[in-house]
């Protein structure tokens, strides 16, 4: 029993470290606003259309939801990379 939970957490650990290269991206505004996150949800880029641009408070609403819809995904991504070793259990800090 002991072998199986240091499996799983070694199994664990090579996951949280795949999804710091791991990259999702999240789109709002029909592409107008992209925003690339990691698995562990850290903001690599953002990208704006420059037409995007001329309305502020447009814009501030895209890059919010574009960074909303990137880490949805990159939640989603965690979950299922997790999911293959948990068997579907959350585990805290993980």
């Amino acid at each position: 029993m002991m072998r199986q939970a240091q499996k799983q957490l070694a199994q664990l650990q090579k996951i949280q470290e795949e999804l710091e290269t791991l990259t999702v991206e999240g789109t709002a505004g029909g592409g107008a606003v992209k925003v690339t996150m990691t698995g562990k949800q850290i903001v690599e880029s953002v990208t704006i259309e420059p037409e995007a641009a001329e309305e502020v408070e447009l814009l501030q609403d895209m890059v919010l939801a574009a960074v909303n819809d990137a880490s949805n995904k990159a939640q989603e991504l965690a979950a299922q990379k997790m999911s293959v070793v948990t068997g579907g259990m959350n585990i805290p800090g993980f």
